[in-house]
């Protein structure tokens, strides 16, 4: 299973069904889970750990220093959940000393070709970054997020749960769980009914979480004022919570 041109670290702790093909590279202190395929060419840099059932295409680039100038060498991570495919050209840095020391990308994620996660950026489940999408460092995804092609996060900038960031973004600040964000800079265009209704969101859920929406963004309330409106007047089912707390908890700001 593992091709005789590929360069494998004694220190690396590699499951018996895992496949590596020709000249991809892996160092020590490396854990690779049952079921998972490492195409050719692949350079997995040392402190990674590699869930099961993964599978991570040619020419990728995963555990490499992360590109911070305050980064000294000390020892960081990057953890890849189950499942998860990493296509062509996609690299993940590890994380650094002084931002929490680890890159973390969740179960399920489909990371497209050229796509870049920097150091200490965490994702949830079930994300999907389409070409060319860039993470800068410390930025936090939810589940089920869908990022398009070509879009660049500012570090630091969170995104949550079941949003959308359409094609060609540039996000400054947050983007509340549920909704659509696009443009440069990003703006807000209602929630992701159809990401919703795809994984399965009631109507009565979706119509709590669009008045909700409506009272924080439509109708030109302070936060507080509005905030305090929503408690009052929407069902405070967990959607509607998360979402509240979400931008309530912001430190970037909210995009608009």
């Amino acid at each position: 299973m593992i091709h005789p041109t590929a360069i494998i670290d004694p220190a690396a702790e590699i499951d018996s069904n895992v496949e590596i093909g020709p000249y991809s590279i892996i160092n020590g202190n490396v854990f690779i889970g049952s079921g998972t395929v490492i195409g050719p060419h692949v350079v997995i840099d040392s402190y990674v750990t590699i869930g099961p059932d993964c599978r991570i295409f040619q020419y990728a680039s995963i555990g490499a220093a992360p590109q911070a100038i305050k980064f000294k060498g000390e020892e960081t991570h990057v953890k890849i959940g189950r499942g998860t495919v990493v296509r062509e050209f996609v690299t993940i840095n590890r994380g650094t000393g002084f931002g929490g020391g680890v890159t973390e990308v969740g179960e399920e994620n489909f990371l497209m070709a050229y796509t870049h996660i920097a150091h200490d950026c965490k994702t949830g489940r079930k994300v999907i970054m389409a070409n060319n999408a860039t993470l800068a460092g410390h930025i936090t995804v939810g589940d089920c997020v869908t990022i398009g092609g070509l879009v660049a996060i500012h570090q630091f900038v969170r995104v949550g749960d079941y949003a959308y960031v359409g094609g060609k973004s540039a996000v400054v600040k947050d983007i509340p769980p549920y909704v659509i964000a696009a443009g440069d800079r990003a703006k807000l265009h209602g929630l992701n009914k159809v990401g919703l209704k795809r994984h399965g969101f009631s109507e009565e859920t979706l119509s709590l979480l669009k008045k909700a929406y409506r009272i924080i963004f439509r109708i030109g309330l302070t936060l507080n004022e509005a905030v305090e409106r929503v408690q009052a007047e929407v069902d405070q089912v967990p959607e509607v919570v998360n979402f509240v707390d979400f931008i309530t908890s912001s430190q970037r700001g909210i995009t608009r």
